[in-house]
């Protein structure tokens, strides 16, 4: 059964400051905090019924959950909870800060059925994380990430592309991707910085002292690290934030587009194609790729195809059920 989520958000909430990048009202697009009685009514229309329920979990994200007013916390985990005790919901899902994380907190988490921490890491660097106002320290993602394993939660890590103050994006992003890597945890989301109105980043970005990534950077970098998450059993259940049309209304500049993650994962599937076809001479081949990469392998209007054309290679793709589509395994004849 494939997963889901009821994303219930709690915009901007629980945080001690403003990143550079945040303005939470504009990405979660939710402005007031949900009622106990929101969280009821939402779970009651949404979730599954219990014969159906088992891999749908309820998801608190879009501020720092166990940041808020801990009164407040324990009233919408006391809602949301009945619904994981009927079997509608396999269990509960919350994101936070990294500060934000500590044995009691732990242990009332467990209490109401939270079963998945994600941790808004964003990157692994201190310096970065200094200038762009986050307010932890990389130990502090470190202690918090092995505690949520102590206590038999599923870790997720979430990191940041191009953020303010890195002089090259991609080998910053391999430096926390390395170091997600080191703490094992059971899921990704990785998310290019983008400039959203109202926020530090948007002044820093119309003063010319910061440049964003562009797609097609943002996919290179991404078609690097997916990969290398996935060979780890590390789901990556998120590349690029979600579409919406408040956020897109917002974006100043960065790489948004509502189809990113299908972009970048494109983006892999040709330097697999690039790779197989260094060491053969220029000229027409079919390349078999597994059942349902089709469109993913060509890339958006065929633009994989097209810059393998321009090398000197005419391409035609073709599914192969024998072919994996785990590791986008490709044969080239």
């Amino acid at each position: 059964m494939k997963h889901a989520n009821l994303s219930i958000f709690v915009p901007h909430m629980g945080c001690p400051q403003s990143c550079s990048f945040c303005n939470q009202r504009n990405i979660s697009g939710a402005e007031k905090p949900p009622t106990s009685a929101e969280v009821t009514r939402l779970c009651n229309t949404y979730l599954p019924k219990a014969e159906q329920g088992s891999n749908t979990e309820i998801a608190f994200f879009g501020g720092s959950f166990t940041a808020i007013d801990y009164t407040f916390m324990v009233a919408l985990l006391q809602a949301a909870y009945p619904f994981v005790q009927q079997g509608r919901a396999a269990g509960i899902r919350i994101s936070t800060r990294p500060d934000a994380i500590d044995a009691n907190i732990l242990n009332t988490l467990k209490q109401y059925g939270v079963t998945a921490i994600e941790l808004g890491a964003q990157s692994m660097d201190d310096e970065v994380l200094k200038a762009n106002r986050r307010g932890h320290t990389v130990q502090q993602v470190c202690a918090a990430a092995q505690a949520i394993q102590a206590h038999g939660f599923s870790l997720g890590l979430q990191m940041m592309l191009g953020l303010y103050g890195e002089q090259d994006a991609c080998a910053y992003a391999q430096k926390t991707a390395q170091a997600f890597l080191a703490l094992c945890p059971d899921t990704v989301r990785i998310y290019p910085t983008l400039v959203v109105a109202g926020t530090q980043l948007a002044e820093w970005y119309t003063q010319g002292q910061y440049t964003p990534l562009t797609i097609d950077a943002a996919a290179d970098i991404c078609a690097q690290l997916i990969p290398a998450f996935e060979a780890a059993d590390i789901r990556v259940i998120r590349v690029g934030l979600h579409a919406d049309e408040s956020l897109a209304s917002t974006v100043l500049a960065g790489p948004y587009h509502p189809a990113f993650r299908q972009i970048a994962e494109s983006r892999i599937y040709l330097h697999k194609m690039q790779q197989g076809f260094a060491s053969r001479l220029k000229g027409t081949y079919t390349v078999c790729v597994p059942k349902g990469e089709l469109s993913t392998a060509a890339g958006q209007k065929k633009c994989n195809l097209q810059q393998l054309f321009k090398q000197g290679y005419t391409v035609t793709v073709k599914e192969d059920a024998g072919l994996c589509k785990k590791y986008r395994e490709i044969a080239i004849l």
